[in-house]
């Protein structure tokens, strides 16, 4: 497939680069796991397949060949030649044809799963995009117009189509290691007030910003320690940070709480100036959630096996 336009950010990712942190080297990877997920099974692919991930803008693709898509994550505005297509359905195309993703209707990031994957060649063991060190998926980058990228292997699947989870302002998350830090009225207000995010956020962190900012029961000196996605960091001025898909490998900063796994993809698809409300629960909640979310991914691939 041949991109001819592309205003959007777009980059080649799979579940992330795992067991390099001790390194310096972050996890990258996708801002919504349980999409991609859902985007591979759907397709009958391994849960870790690369797909393109797409954020904002437009992008225009010409296939080269007849393939099996689908579109999961963000609900784009999507057209195939000039008919409209649905997210979370198994569409085929056959060579020659034009995909044009609009706009994102709801939901930040999209992700554009073929049957069979992308020919990507894998960088420590991982083919998600590096943006900063400039290494894997394609060529360490975004994508851009004359870009072309190749499939595993041309398809036609039976088209059905799947549920989506749906979206939500609600954030759960559990306790982090300085929670105790912050004072009665700041953790109230960590879970009672809205936190509104902000434009300067990006894949390596969500800035967040609340009526009223967190303060420190007493001055909290920290050395610099492993971080990881998901962490809630809270800098001097006590409006918070999500660290995101490519944030640091370490951060200096008190953490108030961590995004539980099943809410990641929740909490990546927040529009900017958009709010969201955490709530905090205990461990073996946060455990069982994940094991829904697994639930709904191993539902879609028992359906998709038999269609």
């Amino acid at each position: 497939m041949k991109i001819l336009t592309a205003s959007a950010l777009a980059s080649i990712q799979d579940s992330g680069r795992l067991g390099y942190r001790s390194m310096g080297v972050g996890r990258n990877g996708v801002m919504d796991s349980w999409a991609l997920q859902a985007g591979n099974a759907l397709m009958k692919n391994e849960a870790n397949e690369p797909a393109i991930e797409i954020a904002l803008g437009e992008l225009t693709i010409k296939f080269e060949e007849s393939v099996s898509f689908c579109l999961t994550g963000a609900l784009y505005e999507a057209y195939l030649d000039d008919k409209r297509i649905p997210c979370y359905w198994r569409i085929n195309v056959t060579a020659g044809q034009t995909l044009k993703l609009l706009r994102p209707l709801q939901g930040m990031y999209t992700y554009l799963c073929v049957h069979g994957g992308f020919n990507i060649e894998p960088v420590l063991q991982s083919v998600s995009t590096n943006l900063k060190a400039g290494f894997g998926g394609f060529e360490g980058r975004y994508l851009k117009a004359d870009d072309s990228l190749t499939v595993k292997t041309e398809s036609s699947l039976p088209v059905i189509g799947v549920a989506r989870l749906a979206p939500t302002e609600v954030i759960r998350v559990i306790k982090s290691s300085e929670y105790d830090c912050f004072t009665e009225s700041s953790q109230q207000a960590f879970e009672t007030q809205p936190w509104k995010l902000q434009s300067s956020s990006n894949r390596m962190g969500y800035r967040l910003e609340g009526a009223t900012a967190l303060e420190f029961s007493k001055p909290v000196e920290m050395s610099s320690h492993g971080v990881d996605i998901g962490m809630i960091q809270v800098p001097p001025q006590g409006q918070p940070i999500v660290l995101m898909a490519d944030g640091q490998t370490t951060g200096g900063y008190p953490k108030i709480a961590t995004v539980i796994n099943a809410d990641i993809g929740l909490m990546a698809q927040i529009r900017f100036g958009k709010a969201c409300q955490f709530v905090v629960v205990s461990l073996e909640q946060a455990l069982h959630e994940q094991q829904k979310r697994q639930h709904y991914i191993d539902q879609i691939k028992e359906y998709a096996n038999e269609n």
